[in-house]
């Protein structure tokens, strides 16, 4: 894999922005090119910290950690901007400079059915989408753009837990092909009904997601089932900027009109360490990413729900609703 860190448009930058000190967040498969990185900002005699926490997604942007440290920038690489902070941050999105033709090839028969087709891509592939676009043109597909909606930055961009755009187009084509890897494409055969094709470059693998829809899906009603039956509830809330989703209070109360024991948790990560030390509450809601609970269900040895998800155990939605609507 060779990654192109768009070192002029970072170095014109710092140039313009005079930061003394910056914070540098690397998303998680290329936080071994940290010296490389240290080595383009501290020529131009900048103090630099690397950020050793998780980062997932522009949802992730360290504003707590930045001021902790005193940094006047945080400098993120490896994802679009999520979401606007009052902190100064720059995004560095990589690219991934691939031949892609060998999985294009591949996909041929994956699409071959299908007459129009609606394309996604992770951020890193957003250069390479017009060569994407007139390789399927010339197989005799129409091809149309995820929307841009929701938190996503770009026409055809595709992040985890934003899938708006995709299903804006839904009607309108008969599959979807998602450039990225399978935490994109999984999502998406959540969100939405016709056929997702994971494209995967980094594995050379072209696959339709529907096996694992299904085997997710019953995994999730495994969930909710013990949802219902549990006496005592963990709501957990994130402190990162991205990662809040629903009113903790609401949930809170409609768990305590339902007879059961509710408390609110923070946790600045979910690991299975830290879940196990409550080991008196019997399942969990997430009311930070809604991947966490569907991606890690296997590591968990407590059910783990996302709101969407409570609400059906609760009687508040019926799980045909969140079906038709997207689990995510």
């Amino acid at each position: 894999m060779v990654l192109d860190f768009e070192k002029e448009k970072l170095i014109r930058e710092l140039k313009k922005r005079k930061p003394n000190k910056v914070l540098v967040q690397l998303a998680e498969g290329i936080k071994q090119n940290a010296p490389e990185i240290s080595e383009v900002m501290e020529s131009l005699g900048i103090e630099c910290i690397f950020s050793g926490e998780t980062c997932w997604g522009g949802c992730s942007v360290a504003v707590q950690e930045a001021e902790a440290l005193g940094v006047d920038l945080i400098v993120h690489f490896g994802h679009a901007q999520f979401i606007e902070t009052d902190f100064p941050a720059l995004y560095i999105e990589v690219k991934d400079l691939l031949n892609l033709n060998p999985v294009l090839k591949k996909s041929v028969q994956h699409v071959k059915e299908f007459g129009t087709i609606g394309l996604s891509f992770s951020v890193q592939h957003k250069h390479d989408l017009e060569k994407i676009k007139k390789f399927y043109e010339d197989l005799g597909k129409k091809v149309i753009l995820s929307k841009k909606a929701g938190h996503v930055a770009y026409e055809g961009h595709i992040v985890g837990c934003q899938y708006e755009g995709l299903k804006a187009i839904e009607n309108e084509v008969d599959a979807f092909v998602i450039f990225g890897n399978q935490f994109h494409s999984m999502g998406a055969t959540l969100a939405v009904k016709k056929p997702v094709i994971l494209i995967d470059v980094y594995n050379d693998d072209v696959r339709n997601m529907k096996g694992l829809r299904d085997k997710i899906l019953k995994q999730r009603v495994i969930s909710i089932d013990r949802l219902r039956d549990a006496k005592n509830v963990g709501v957990i809330i994130e402190v990162k900027l991205g990662q809040k989703f629903g009113s903790p209070k609401k949930i809170l109360q409609k768990l305590r009109d339902a007879g059961k024991n509710a408390i609110l948790i923070t946790m600045s990560e979910l690991t299975p360490d830290k879940i196990m030390n409550f080991y008196s509450i019997d399942a969990f809601i997430e009311l930070a990413c809604p991947r966490i609970a569907i991606d890690d269900f296997a590591k968990y040895s407590k059910p783990i729900l996302t709101l969407k998800e409570a609400l059906v155990a609760l009687g508040e939605k019926s799980w045909d609703d969140i079906l038709e609507t997207g689990i995510i």
